[in-house]
């Protein structure tokens, strides 16, 4: 059994590796044996920390994923520095809070490029070289709640977060074919720098916390099991799935 989630060998890139989802999912591939190109805007000092010192092996990429001019040294360093690309977790993301009456021009555009359309043109890249050299591989991308949701006061997040769960589908129903697997992770509300302001207002996270059945708040650790499944061998039949990871929010 142990062998359907072995990594070994694997090359995945991981964006937004730096903090919370991001550094858990990296950290928990590594774990599992695969080789992480850490991609953000940010150095990844703690990530590459853990990973290297339980043995494991990573490069760090820097770029600015506001911007799509930044994919193709993306996929060259990851190639040259690590091999052919197996894996990609499209997980950088950002937020922007305010009334809708009051969202500005540049607060959309400024969320849509990192969280969706980046993504779909890193992903579409890094499906090229699969599909160019014959080989499978595993997409994941960082959907959210939101994907099915509303919310209030992030207008960008929720359409981008819509987005993201509209492309993982169709980029499976295009990709599966091929031998790419095409899925997303649907996290609840977790103990992250997105969140912050939210835990810091007593009464709306006592509002979240009583709608949750688990009880509290999810930990990015929580993440890991969800990213090496479907990264691994054990989900080759599962395509253009949103996994929740939610403490059992969407079912209350």
């Amino acid at each position: 059994m142990s062998k359907l989630f072995d990594l070994s060998g694997k090359v995945a890139i991981v964006t937004g590796p730096n903090t919370g989802l991001g550094q858990a999912m990296s950290i928990a591939l590594a774990e599992a044996g695969a080789k992480i190109a850490l991609v953000g805007r940010v150095e990844p000092d703690e990530t590459v920390k853990i990973i290297e010192g339980a043995g494991g092996t990573c490069i760090t990429i820097m770029a600015d994923l506001s911007s799509t001019d930044v994919i193709a040294g993306i996929i060259s360093q990851t190639v040259n520095g690590l091999g052919p690309i197996d894996i990609l977790v499209n997980n950088a993301g950002i937020i922007r809070r305010e009334d809708s009456t009051d969202f500005s021009e540049k607060d959309w555009d400024d969320v849509m490029a990192v969280n969706l359309r980046t993504p779909f043109f890193l992903a579409q890249a890094v499906a090229r070289t699969m599909i160019d050299e014959g080989r499978p591989g595993k997409i994941i991308n960082t959907a959210s709640l939101l994907s099915y949701q509303g919310g209030i006061r992030v207008p960008s997040y929720t359409a981008s977060k819509s987005g993201i769960a509209g492309i993982t589908r169709l980029l499976a129903n295009e990709w599966a074919a091929k031998g790419i697997n095409v899925n997303a992770i649907v996290p609840g509300y977790f103990a992250t720098d997105n969140t912050k302001d939210l835990r810091a207002d007593a009464s709306r996270s006592q509002e979240i916390l009583a709608r949750i059945p688990a009880g509290r708040w999810g930990e990015p650790s929580d993440l890991g099991g969800a990213a090496v499944f479907l990264a691994s061998s054990a989900a080759d039949y599962v395509h253009g799935a949103l996994l929740p990871v939610d403490g059992g929010w969407l079912a209350r």
